[in-house]
């Protein structure tokens, strides 16, 4: 098995995403949309040998890789032994047409010589079916068409297409454009399709972000990361994946192998807090409206805690037999997520905290009112009526169920903030009634986690260290100053830190102990030492994780702590939109004001 190489850059648009590796090669996209069919998938092991979309420089010696600065447009510059080199420009087009934002499912992709007269060969080998279908394709006089089982790609492009066809090495004398689309013709050549797309997509991009609120400090950072964000944003519905891959292992040979291009009911408090913070006001008002969806029509009936982000992707789990699996063999490769059916009881507190903005924000179109109130109000009286049960927790145990203080205080949240939105309704005897409601519940938790020791337990009736009670601070259940959170952040720093990052807990699961930290948890604990005023800390644990990120800034879901001489080293789904939330979030606590900033430059 190949060592694992997380060295990846993303393009999107709100429709689909490719992940690009080092050497300008597509390594998984999925199609029509951000969960669909991996059209490129050697990320998780070729295929027959293919599903690929790649380019390769002759005798080629070094290759470097960065995003055009505030877009998620990449250049991939490569060099050979001769001195001759090549760009390599790779996006997906968005931007504003028509009075809408134009974001077909569609990448384009141009080479272009620098120096000498490079010698390339181009491999456009798209698979379908989770790779069990490689067709050979159809050739025209411009383009490539591969049929598939539920769709059909076309490759239109001004380079030789015999050369691509039979994947031979051409010299390349002057710029060449590939564009892959639906099966349709352009309606232009792919030479002034790509300049104009380009162009548009960059102001775009750099428009987006200049209307961004970001902190004086590690503004790049941040930058990348809200862009990020946004990729991982289906913009049809609203909804947000958790990742945009599925299967890359939490560690190696772990079998933690998970897919993550669903919505998760508990995400949203947090990408909701990092979008209002962004002032990426648009993004925000759409994800609200996707959570929006999710409880229209529920009820008092309990929700599942993951949703697909739009009709026509089953959450059932099932193995994809045709890949082998991340680094050519670190399987299953799982579509679907057996979480599904899983009774994980924060979800309703997720869903409250996330929908309170409507009530309070007013930048918003859609506002909060008594129809929405009286809604949610079914889902408080169903949090308040679970709160103390069982389920499976932040972590999605498979096969134990304990009453977590996470999910415990999650319901918790979720009576306190209806009592927020019943005052701002004028409901003031409700208020009073929810605010009951609230203190009742709060006091039984409390004395049910806080341990012999005087720290919180990830579990009431047991010593369970566990990362996660370091977000009751952030929801407001307990001060991040109190005698019992100070306790706990020693805990945390006792038995759960790893090598400058933070495991979920110290305890073996379903599948043994854990090997790698998820890296939400350091970024957590960074946002509780900050509360608890242990601001020297916090810098220096945010610092180490920025230090993880990949070649072009980006992060994944799990981090192996450095050890025997090996440096840390990401795993996990990529990119994690919770690490990415995670990172937004602590700088913008950290980060000295802009006043401060400027004051102390000068």
């Amino acid at each position: 098995m190949r060592s694992p190489d997380l060295n990846l850059a993303v393009i999107g648009n709100g429709t689909i995403a490719s992940l690009i590796d080092r050497h300008g090669g597509h390594v998984w996209c999925c199609w029509p949309r951000l969960d669909g069919d991996p059209v490129f998938h050697t990320l998780l092991g070729e295929a027959q040998g293919k599903g690929e979309l790649g380019v390769e420089l002759m005798d080629q010696v070094s290759s470097t890789q960065s995003y055009l600065p505030n877009t998620p447009i990449v250049e991939t510059i490569l060099r050979d032994i001769h001195g001759n080199s090549l760009r390599v420009v790779d996006f997906c087009p968005r931007f504003r047409l028509y009075g809408r934002v134009f974001r077909p499912p569609m990448l384009v992709r141009r080479l272009e010589p620098l120096s000498g007269r490079p010698r390339v060969t181009v491999r456009v080998r798209p698979g379908f079916a989770y790779g069990a279908q490689h067709p050979a394709p159809s050739i025209g006089s411009n383009h490539l068409r591969f049929t598939g089982p539920e769709f059909s790609l076309r490759a239109t492009t001004d380079m030789p297409i015999s050369h691509i066809v039979h994947e031979h090495a051409f010299t390349l004398g002057r710029p060449g454009t590939l564009v892959l689309s639906a099966d349709e013709p352009l309606g232009q050549s792919p030479d002034s399709l790509y300049a104009h797309f380009l162009a548009e997509t960059r102001t775009y991009w750099e428009e987006w972000v200049a209307n961004l609120n970001v902190p004086f400090d590690w503004q790049d950072a941040v930058i990348r990361a809200a862009i990020t964000l946004k990729l991982c944003s289906y913009d049809d519905t609203g909804g947000i994946v958790a990742a945009l891959t599925t299967s890359i292992p939490e560690a190696p040979g772990s079998g933690r192998n998970w897919d993550y291009r669903f919505c998760w009911l508990r995400d949203s408090m947090f990408t909701i807090s990092a979008l209002n913070r962004l002032s990426a006001t648009r993004t925000m008002e759409t994800y609200l409206g996707f959570v929006l969806d999710t409880i229209a029509g529920a009820g008092p009936h309990e929700l599942p805690p993951l949703f697909p982000i739009a009709p026509g992707m089953e959450l059932e789990e099932y193995i994809a037999p045709a890949l082998a699996g991340y680094a050519n063999g670190d399987g299953p490769v799982r579509v679907g997520n057996g979480a599904a059916p899983q009774r994980q009881n924060d979800a309703y507190g997720s869903i409250i905290l996330s929908l309170t903005q409507l009530f309070f924000d007013r930048r918003l179109k859609v506002r909060g009112d008594m129809g929405l109130y009286e809604e949610l109000c079914q889902l408080g009286d169903l949090a308040e009526r679970v709160a103390l049960e069982p389920d499976a927790g932040p972590w999605e145990f498979r096969g134990m169920a304990r009453v977590h203080s996470f999910s415990a205080a999650m319901c918790w949240a979720a009576l306190s903030r209806l009592a927020m939105i019943a005052t701002t309704l004028g409901l003031e005897a409700e208020a009073a009634s929810w605010t009951l409601r609230a203190q009742t519940l709060r006091e039984e938790i409390l004395r049910r986690i806080v341990t012999p020791e005087g720290w919180l337990s990830g579990v009431l009736d047991q010593e369970v260290a566990d990362a996660s009670v370091l977000v009751l601070p952030s929801i407001g259940f307990i001060e991040a100053t109190s005698p019992e959170f100070f306790a706990t952040l020693d805990m945390v720093e006792r038995r759960l830190m790893n090598s400058g990052f933070v495991m979920r807990y110290d305890a073996p699961d379903d599948f043994g102990l854990p090997e790698t930290a998820f890296l939400l948890c350091s970024f957590w604990y960074v946002n509780a030492l900050a509360l608890a005023g242990r601001r020297a800390r916090a810098m220096e644990i945010f610092e180490s994780i920025l230090a993880v990120r990949n070649h072009v800034g980006l992060l994944s879901e799990d981090v192996a702590p450095a050890a025997d001489g090996e440096p840390a080293r990401l795993w996990g789904n990529f990119p994690q939109t919770y690490s990415h939330v995670g990172l937004i979030l602590c700088a913008m606590r950290l980060s000295r004001g802009w006043e401060e900033g400027l004051w102390r430059a000068s």
